[in-house]
């Protein structure tokens, strides 16, 4: 059976929410390139909008540089991208002692030939819908997750934890991070959700599936007006990529029914 073609397209939005009044969120979308990016600010006086904004463009920055470069794989250049923006974040802090401390998550979807690879850093989170179904593909560096997965405390526990927004890796408030990298695999259908945690702390997984059903911005729009509506007690940002069969489609994968292709991850060192 023939491969199957894809192209990817994307639509975002960011919004204050309910209860803040500074928006400390930023997103990159780049569909020529490939990546897709969404980042969460923080730190006072206007460090997070800052630390945020200043990841994203890092890392657009720097994949744009290693392509153009040959600079190795493209984990190695994903992966070095993100550990830049930790070290320009980190600095920039160093020479402003009103930033101090600052620093953000950030989630990223960069477009391989055949797949995608994901960068996690942080409490942002990457959701891919299939058949109908969202599914979390990131895990969340916060101090509750990893309660949870000691057995220290059940999921229910950790809802009402007043540690629930300690976040335990962040771009930024150190020279380096340590970086999630994992491939991903990629259907005609499917849509990738990239949001900060001021949806998912409103809008429940399960949930997400029906709403990103309409598609491009009417989709983003109904994510953050269902979060609007729950309370909007944080910035608000979303980014879907929608993949579409394209016979002149960039991405080419395994036919939906061949069995040989599965998810592989991959090793960063």
């Amino acid at each position: 059976m023939a491969d199957q073609r894809i192209t990817l397209t994307s639509f975002a939005n960011t919004d204050v929410g309910r209860k803040r009044k500074n928006n400390e969120d930023a997103f990159l979308v780049d569909d020529e390139l490939g990546l897709w990016v969404v980042a969460d600010g923080m730190g006072g006086q206007a460090a997070g909008e800052v630390a945020s904004q200043q990841a994203v463009e890092t890392v657009h920055g720097m994949v744009l540089s290693g392509f153009r470069r040959g600079a190795g794989s493209v984990e190695r250049i994903l992966e070095s991208a993100v550990q830049a923006a930790t070290y320009m974040v980190y600095g920039m802090a160093e020479l402003d002692s009103s930033k101090s401390g600052m620093g953000t998550t950030l989630s990223a979807v960069l477009r391989q030939p055949d797949r995608l690879l994901i960068a996690q850093v942080g409490d942002s989170r990457v959701y891919r819908v299939r058949d109908g179904i969202a599914s979390q593909l990131t895990e969340d560096h916060t101090l509750v997750n990893w309660q949870i997965q000691q057995g220290l405390i059940t999921p229910e526990q950790a809802k009402r934890s007043k540690q629930k927004n300690v976040i335990t890796r962040a771009v930024g408030n150190r020279d380096y991070v340590q970086v999630d990298i994992f491939h991903c695999d990629v259907l005609a259908g499917d849509v990738f959700v990239l949001c900060s945690d001021g949806l998912y702390a409103h809008v429940h997984t399960a949930e997400i599936a029906a709403l990103v059903d309409v598609g491009g911005h009417a989709a983003v729009t109904a994510l953050i007006d269902q979060a609007n509506e729950r309370g909007g007690k944080d910035n608000i940002t979303v980014a879907i990529v929608e993949a579409r069969e394209d016979p002149q489609g960039i991405v080419s994968v395994p036919a939906p029914a061949d069995p040989s292709y599965d998810d592989e991850p991959a090793t960063v060192r």
